[in-house]
């Protein structure tokens, strides 16, 4: 789950406008190297001159490829890659969230990657990811980072009002709140309006948004309104923020964290690096990260995110088989350490979490609340679920609508994605 930095957009739109890709745009001749095109969605400043780096690296070793990078806002690639694969102009390589990986298999724009050089090594890979990137028994991607949702948190603010661990349960983290509060002024706990971050809610009352093999919706059950219902309480109460509902809420709690004004947020660990540029961060190790909070049924948990690469069933076979070659490259123990280092990303391979990469807090955190982590399910439109629910939770959480008003007007939207689901 990846915020698009707004300021690279443009650029990146024209580098798409003038892009032909796949194989259509291979670049070169029979006699030449092989150009292969890959739309990175990867946070622009942060993340993607390592990728850069490792391209010019690959093709440095590899004088028979080319690769044609182009970096593509992450909030704007699935609509384009469905468009361009439909009409035959995919990208050979794409780095897909993983919820998109069964979408694009069940439309045959994957290539079905098992017995393939890029799957190699697939018993170096933790087997819950490669799980996540398959669709009916196929693989579709090979994993390329991971991540999960967790509470973090400044521990000089939580030591300075006298708290000695972090809220395991979400009435500790109210208490908690309102302690810094009285004792620090600062605000305790920020909170945000997406979907993707009041998931953890559900998964602590043991639900979720449907019930995949029940073929079920579930987001306006007795369970997910309690959910729902403690995910409400959270923007009201002495040391806890209200709900910031505008198209800038994201900048606006990341800053806040980030330079000591709340102590407390629920965040991924693509803003590793974003954190240790804030002001609060300056030492590393003030940074406190913890397994989310869990809900009324004992249960924690959030979901599991992260990316794989996926590559283009459009493609011809020459292209085809340097992306297989480019994958295992960019996914090999090698890469994926200089990643962890350079970005604070979490690898999906064990041999990756070498002392060095470990020796990161960011990482050596968020590593220790994977196993919390819940897979989705391999429902090719869970992903697009969260978008009735991004257009309702702001306003329930603004006051516009009420909750129960608001989940059954997304649990109409879901009803439409999923036809064949009862309520």
């Amino acid at each position: 789950m990846r915020r698009g930095i707004a300021a690279t957009a443009l650029v990146a739109s024209l580098a798409l406008a003038a892009t032909a890709c796949g194989g259509d745009d291979s670049g070169s001749d029979s006699s030449g190297p092989v150009t292969i095109t890959w739309w990175d969605t990867s946070n622009a400043t942060n993340e993607a001159p390592t990728y850069q780096a490792l391209v010019k690296e690959f093709e440095a070793a590899n004088k028979d490829v080319k690769v044609k990078y182009v970096n593509v806002p992450f909030d704007q690639a699935q609509n384009k890659f469905d468009t361009a694969a439909g009409s035959k102009g995919a990208p050979d390589i794409l780095r897909s969230e993983v919820g998109w990986t069964p979408a694009f298999a069940k439309k045959s724009f994957f290539l079905p990657l098992d017995g393939t050089e890029a799957l190699a090594e697939q018993d170096k890979f933790k087997s819950n990811l490669l799980e996540q990137a398959k669709y009916e028994g196929k693989t579709y991607g090979v994993p390329f980072v991971t991540d999960t949702l967790a509470l973090v948190y400044n521990k000089a603010l939580f030591e300075k009002a006298g708290i000695t661990e972090a809220p395991k349960t979400w009435d500790d983290l109210k208490k908690a709140a309102a302690t810094i509060k009285g004792k620090t002024g600062v605000d305790g706990y920020w909170g945000s309006t997406q979907a993707y971050y009041a998931q953890s809610f559900l998964y602590g009352e043991g639900t979720d948004t449907v019930d995949a093999d029940a073929k079920k919706i579930t987001v306006n059950s007795p369970e997910a309104k309690r959910a729902y219902g403690t995910w409400l309480s959270l923007f009201d109460g002495k040391g806890l923020h209200k709900a910031d509902t505008t198209a800038d809420a994201y900048a606006h709690i990341q800053d806040a964290f980030v330079n000591g004004k709340v102590a407390a947020i629920v965040q991924g660990p693509w803003e590793i690096t974003n954190f240790y540029k804030g002001s609060a961060f300056k030492d590393k190790s003030n940074l406190g990260i913890a397994t989310v909070p869990a809900g009324s049924s004992g249960k924690a948990g959030a979901p599991t995110g992260g990316h794989n690469l996926s590559v283009y069933a459009g493609s011809d076979e020459a292209h085809q088989k340097a992306a297989l070659k480019f994958v295992k490259f960019m996914t090999s123990a090698k890469s994926q350490e200089t990643i962890a280092l350079k970005n604070s990303t979490l690898p999906t391979r064990d041999d990756a979490y070498t002392e060095q990469v470990k020796a990161d807090p960011g990482i050596a955190g968020y590593q220790g609340v994977l196993s919390a982590a819940q897979p989705r399910p391999a429902l090719p439109e869970y992903s697009s679920l969260w978008g009735p629910l991004d257009t309702e939770l702001p306003k329930i959480a603004g006051g516009k609508v009420s909750l129960d008003k608001g989940l059954s007007t997304a649990e109409t939207s879901i009803a439409k994605l999923v036809p064949d689901f009862s309520k």
